[in-house]
């Protein structure tokens, strides 16, 4: 498995399963544990999801069935909004690895700036902390702005290794990934095939008429040419097998610019600038 490495020298997979809006329920346990038992050695969830209890047996049970043992995993899960403020925090992260059934997280991250940016420094040094204590491997953010970050990085001492945020063909983020680029934070991307509306695209399915690909292995190729950590979520075992087979082709510089060119500034989700954690 391809990985990209934080400036701190740790290293992470360049594709792992995600889980949003996958249910706390048997099919979640049986995606995670197919995922671990076909290659797949980073999985991504969330307390918003309200799935860490079978994301955590799916692992358990993956473990098991593989030999694998628990480092050869890399395990993300992200803070809620009402669990913001640094005394919350140890908490927070506490009740996560105890519902994961696991003993630390590789990577830990703020789910949303928030609207309130002396809550959002406030609740970074609290990330902090469990970094310092040695709680977690990595600690980043999800859906941060460049604006978010310099006025993060004015008041902390430790920069996020990385910020999870909507990426896609039609929102390709390109002053928010030079940016990153600049600051050696790495850019991953959540829901990277939009719910599948992305798969219906036109350009997408010349492309991968194109190389024999399909139009979900495509977009995560692109994701993957562009340094961008890629998560797409599926619990069809066919595809979470096909969405790990990215390795053994390339886009062209061409694909890669056609592919680009169908940018409108699109967003799925809320505007980070906007929201505070109510839909």
């Amino acid at each position: 498995m391809e990985t990209v490495q934080f400036y701190n020298g740790r290293e992470m997979p360049k594709v792992g399963l995600g889980t949003y809006r996958v249910e706390n329920s048997d099919q979640c346990k049986d995606a995670v544990k197919h995922a671990i038992e076909n290659g797949y050695r980073s999985i991504d969830t969330a307390k918003i999801y309200g799935n860490e209890e079978m994301v955590g047996q799916g692992i358990k049970e993956g473990l098991a069935s593989t030999g694998l043992q628990r480092d050869d995993l890399f395990i993300t899960s992200k803070l809620w909004l009402e669990d913001y403020g640094r005394n919350n925090v140890a908490q927070a992260y506490e009740t996560t690895i105890h519902k994961l059934g696991l003993d630390y997280l590789d990577l830990y991250l703020m789910h949303w700036p928030g609207t309130n940016e002396a809550v959002m420094i406030d609740t970074w040094q609290g990330m902090e902390d469990l970094y310092k204590d040695n709680k977690v491997k990595n600690i980043g953010v999800s859906n941060f702005t460049p604006e978010n970050f310099e006025a993060l990085l004015a008041q902390v001492s430790i920069k996020p290794v990385i910020n999870q945020v909507e990426f896609h063909p039609y929102l390709i983020q390109k002053d928010l990934r030079k940016y990153l680029e600049a600051q050696s934070i790495v850019m991953e991307s959540w829901s990277p095939l939009m719910n599948a509306k992305i798969l219906e695209d036109e350009t997408i399915n010349e492309v991968a008429n194109e190389i024999g690909k399909s139009p979900a292995q495509v977009i995560i190729r692109w994701n993957v040419q562009h340094g961008v950590v890629v998560i797409p979520k599926s619990v069809t075992p066919h595809r979470i097998e096909e969405n790990l087979n990215v390795f053994d082709f390339e886009l062209s510089d061409a694909q890669m610019e056609k592919i680009d060119s169908l940018n409108k500034d699109e967003r799925m989700g809320p505007h980070p600038a906007e929201y505070n954690g109510h839909k």
